[in-house]
């Protein structure tokens, strides 16, 4: 970082901190309580909020909550209703005095316009916070592990730094984690992704978007998809917790992109829940007694796949398996010097192993393909390398949530381009 730079942070640290009045550990008693959502808790479940939206969390933030999880989608909505345009200018007069290019200029709004609202959901709830980076740095390890310890330092009591799975954002992780910086690492689909990411990157917690898995299965006409994030998400919450047995990890699962309320009584007893507010409405309509909660980890839950649909060569066997040729991969991994890898490195040494179909280099015809289709890859496209192994559904699952997230980045990135042109009267 040049002295611009570590000059240009540290007003940024001051002008975000200007009006900030947390009240760490004396907000609690402020809120209600609930008894199902106190029986989750009994059962070892963290109940966080999947939302941005102070108005939204407002309707059903209770003593059992602790953190809320923001994302460029999430934030983005924010930021479209107009709610920040004045914050937007008041950034733009911060930084008058540097010569920051185009590049520059989005990544230092986006990184004070996350941080910004992150501390306004501290300063609401007393939570601990989500903060997602740019997506443009998820190639990009210096730069990451640089903007993470940005993040930190400005409320180390309760951010929590999201870093998404690729290559790059292995080793971002695995770096932070070393400092003690918490990550939630994102964008996981898969027990064996998750295997990986909770062995090499050992971030605080790891991800399964059980949701999107459900409706790439319904979406796919393969059938209605019931079962199949959940299966996942249990599946790899079992990986994760063994790991941690065999104390070669300290990270929890989250189960993430809930759909229905049936989905939080079905995952009682995971380690974390991160619900939308719809979500948690969902649940509670459906009115189970606390007592009628059980741990449902060990369940064993049969998918709404159809049965005449090959679900190895559609690739759904991947979500929740962890292949002994993984864990045999892992197990030379630790005898090379990790953390001198770059992305490519990990890349070829998880090809050389047998396990090319978990980190890939995508092409740009690719890349496009997932952007157009959005959220939900259309199974057409991609039947055949998925068939051939040549990548695995959860990988391609997770291109497609890293292409999403970037149209809801450069979406916000315009709006601020939109406003500052108002403002200039352009």
């Amino acid at each position: 970082m040049t002295n611009s730079q570590s000059d240009l942070s540290k007003k940024i640290e001051a002008f975000l901190k200007k009006d900030f009045k947390a009240a760490f550990g004396k907000l609690r008693e402020k809120f209600e309580t609930n008894p199902s959502w106190q029986k989750f808790r009994q059962l070892g479940s963290e109940l966080w909020l999947d939302t941005g939206s102070i108005t939204d969390a407002e309707k059903y933030w209770t003593q059992e909550f602790s953190a809320l999880t923001t994302n460029n989608t999430l934030l983005n909505r924010e930021v479209q209703t107009g709610c920040y345009d004045s914050l937007i200018r008041d950034i733009d007069k911060l930084f008058a005095e540097y010569h920051l290019d185009e590049k520059q200029r989005k990544l230092e709004f986006a990184f004070v316009l996350n941080a910004y609202h992150g501390l306004r959901l501290v300063e609401k709830f007393d939570a601990y916070v989500s903060v997602e980076e740019h997506t443009d740095l998820a190639h990009d390890v210096d730069a990451a592990v640089e903007c993470a310890r940005r993040y930190y330092a400005i409320c180390p009591e309760r951010f929590i730094i999201k870093i998404p799975f690729t290559p790059a954002g292995l080793l971002v992780t695995r770096k932070l984690s070393a400092e003690r910086i918490p990550v939630n690492h994102t964008l996981g689909f898969s027990a064996r992704q998750n295997y990986i990411i909770a062995r090499l990157a050992k971030p605080k917690y790891v991800n399964v978007f059980l949701g999107r898995l459900n409706s790439f299965v319904k979406s796919n006409n393969l059938g209605d998809g019931s079962y199949v994030g959940e299966k996942a998400t249990l599946a790899s919450q079992a990986a994760v917790k063994k790991l941690r047995q065999d104390n070669l990890t300290h990270s929890r699962q989250i189960g993430a992109s809930f759909r229905a309320g049936g989905q939080v009584r079905d995952l009682a007893g995971i380690d974390v829940m991160t619900i939308p507010p719809k979500v948690a409405g969902d649940f509670l309509s459906l009115e189970v007694a606390p007592d009628q909660i059980t741990d449902k980890t060990a369940a064993d839950y049969v998918v709404g796949v159809n049965k005449d649909v090959d679900i190895d060569a559609a690739g759904l066997n991947t979500l929740w398996e962890v292949p002994d040729q993984l864990t045999a991969c892992f197990d030379a991994l630790e005898n090379e010097n990790i953390d001198s890898f770059t992305p490519n490195d990990l890349i070829d040494f998880f090809l050389r192993h047998g396990c090319g179909d978990m980190l890939i280099r995508w092409k740009r015809e690719q890349i496009e393909t997932s952007t157009a289709e959005g959220k939900i890859p259309k199974l057409d496209n991609w039947r055949d390398v998925l068939a051939a192994k040549c990548i695995g559904l959860d990988s391609l699952m997770n291109l497609a949530g890293m292409c999403s997230f970037a149209a809801d980045q450069k979406a916000m990135d315009d709006r601020v381009k939109e406003v500052l042109t108002k403002a200039a009267g352009k």
